[in-house]
């Protein structure tokens, strides 16, 4: 079975330099915010051109820190897309407010910036957009909106640190922004972790404060906060991979160029790259008629095949609003199905799986 995410090829070129990382890690023992964390911190804030870069455990303890430091909590709305993995809405459902779910763009699987307005409210605080499967979405237009409403933009980037819109980073592009590094991510640890964002100092300052037990100072604790620390072995491997990261999404670029072209002529959706927007194709997910069908045979010519993601997140047992009906989302759960995606695939292994494609594709 060829892989869906190529790990092994990372490491096997990395591997030296990762191994003298995490072996340094183990000569100075500074296993929790030892010196690697702080010089990633550095790093990351210096690409994305914030002054603060903020880490903690994982993607979702990122969003739900930047949710309680902008103020969140029970009783209040806050915007999200109705199509995006599951953190996006937990995480405003775990600080006591009420996700309120709106449509996308069905192309891109962006929210629809058209669509936010209507859906504010006297208790909205914040928009959550989603810079889904590695591209940004409309966050200007989004700001300006919340300008004029009074609200907080907080950029779900946990599938787009290192893309682009009109040149500006994402995690960049508003007040805070959250990211993480899980392993399949284009730059992944070796476990969980995430990262914040901000320009905002004193917003920083709180951030910090709840990812470490609110504390102000050893032993002196000002608000409730959680324990949301970043290891510093994971963050000895992402200072590793960082070096890397620029090369590897050269690489991705042309592994998703190569399958734009390869599918140029079958019944299937590629993906939408917005005006404006650099993608790092964290996914490679088209859209497809009868994709049990088209998974089935793909599956049995040896092509592993996901779905990101079948359920809108109004219809999760969880988080569900019954009277929540979003067309664009429930259209995308239908049909979306992401390919095998990696820095390392191969022009032959793209044209494997494309042939596989041709053949399991209805009214070929």
């Amino acid at each position: 079975m060829m892989p869906f995410i190529d790990l092994g090829a990372q490491q096997a070129r990395l591997g030296p330099r990762l191994e003298a990382a995490m072996a340094a890690v183990l000569r100075h023992g500074r296993y929790v915010l030892g010196p690697e964390v702080e010089a990633l911190e550095r790093r990351l804030a210096r690409r994305v051109g914030v002054a603060h870069c903020i880490t903690c455990a994982s993607g979702t303890d990122a969003l739900q820190i930047a949710l309680r430091g902008l103020g969140v909590g029970a009783g209040d709305e806050v915007i999200v897309p109705g199509f995006s993995f599951v953190a996006t809405a937990e995480s405003v459902a775990l600080v006591g407010a009420r996700p309120v779910y709106v449509d996308i763009d069905p192309r891109t699987c962006l929210l629809a910036v058209e669509r936010v307005e209507a859906a504010i409210t006297p208790r909205t605080r914040a928009i959550l957009p989603v810079s889904l499967f590695g591209q940004c979405a409309d966050m200007a237009a989004l700001k300006v909106l919340a300008r004029r409403h009074g609200l907080a933009v907080l950029e779900d980037a946990a599938q787009s640190f290192g893309a682009s819109r009109h040149g500006r980073p994402s995690c960049g592009l508003s007040r805070v922004a959250a990211t993480s590094f899980f392993p399949s991510k284009p730059l992944g640890a070796y476990g969980d972790g995430g990262a914040l964002f901000t320009d905002d100092g004193d917003l920083a300052e709180t951030l910090r404060s709840i990812a470490r037990h609110g504390e102000a100072g050893r032993y002196h604790h000002v608000r409730l906060g959680m324990n949301s620390r970043l290891d510093t072995l994971q963050a000895a491997i992402l200072l590793v991979k960082l070096d890397d990261f620029d090369e590897e999404l050269r690489r991705r670029r042309g592994v998703a160029a190569r399958y734009d072209r390869l599918l140029g002529e079958l019944p299937v959706e590629r993906p939408v790259v917005a005006p404006g927007n650099v993608s790092i194709h964290a996914q490679y997910s088209i859209q497809v008629a009868e994709r049990e069908r088209v998974q089935a045979g793909l599956a049995g010519a040896g092509i592993p095949t996901a779905v990101h993601y079948p359920t809108p997140l109004y219809r999760q047992p969880a988080l569900a609003d019954p009277r929540c009906r979003l067309p664009a989302c429930e259209a995308v759960c239908e049909r979306i199905l992401s390919l095998p995606m990696h820095a390392y695939l191969e022009a032959a292994q793209q044209e494997r799986v494309v042939e596989a494609l041709r053949q399991a594709s209805p009214g070929v």
